[in-house]
């Protein structure tokens, strides 16, 4: 049986690609066909190590500051579950739901985090496409008895040819080449992430981010990375030359307080 979920949208045409390993959206094509995400040709899909590429789900640590626990915590390296009832396919768009519990995740645990310690969660990650649009909604829900810390982040891959890349509508286009690891806040005032890619040819893709924790919206930033050359050679899952053709932009949330019984949807 596959691992991979592919989800249609009757009306537009537009459809996406899911990998049941770590829940990780591989593609997704609009209306017109045009592929919108990055996947490496040499990425993992037999569930050995996290997906190189795509949009990959991290939490509760972004990178490895916590180094009794794995890097991007444990949501990337596990194999979630369908909620084949969540599927739907209407006029308006399509989508589906995948599930993980704390319980069943058993990788990249440690720590405060590992098995049979005080934490515990429910993951409900909500993909909807339509011909123009992937929407992507991932909820968190504390079941512990305590209240924990976390970092949490998406991370787009985009196909990306047209070098210039705009952070709010009032910026002017910045153009990269070489190494990119660049933090970007929204502005003072802002708790939404904006960002506009050209993508050549003369087309642009968008990205909105926000965050919310028990309703109240919380402030996200977004991170900017491409290996380029040097870097691309030193990644055993990632062709030499495939810096050329991609932007990856993390969204993150950073560390805040969750209590009992609150969810945090993003």
């Amino acid at each position: 049986m596959s691992n991979i979920r592919i989800v249609t949208h009757s009306a537009s045409g537009a459809s996406c690609k899911i990998h049941d390993f770590g829940a990780c959206l591989i593609s997704y094509q609009t209306g017109a066909g045009r592929e919108c995400l990055f996947v490496s040709r040499d990425a993992k899909m037999d569930g050995s190590k996290a997906i190189r590429g795509g949009v990959p789900l991290v939490f509760p640590q972004f990178g490895q500051p916590d180094k009794s626990m794995p890097q991007h915590g444990f949501l990337r390296t596990n194999y979630w579950t369908v909620d084949e009832s969540s599927a739907f396919d209407t006029k308006e768009s399509a989508g589906i739901t995948y599930t993980l519990q704390l319980k069943d995740a058993k990788a990249a645990r440690g720590g405060i985090w590992d098995e049979q310690t005080m934490f515990d969660c429910t993951c409900l990650y909500h993909v909807m496409i339509d011909g123009t649009k992937l929407t992507t909604t991932l909820e968190i829900q504390n079941t512990s008895t305590k209240r924990f810390s976390f970092k949490h982040c998406c991370i787009p891959t985009i196909l990306w040819m047209g070098n210039k890349l705009w952070m709010d509508q009032n910026a002017t286009s910045k153009v990269w080449k070489g190494e990119t690891d660049r933090v970007y806040n929204p502005p003072v005032g802002k708790d939404m992430v904006e960002v506009t890619i050209g993508v050549g040819k003369g087309k642009e893709l968008k990205l909105t981010a926000v965050g919310t924790v028990d309703g109240k919206k919380k402030p996200v930033s977004c991170v900017v990375w491409n290996p380029y050359i040097e870097k691309a050679r030193g990644l055993s899952d990632f062709g030499d030359d495939q810096y050329q053709e991609m932007i990856v932009l993390s969204l993150v949330y950073w560390e805040k307080r969750n209590l009992k019984g609150e969810a945090f949807p993003s």
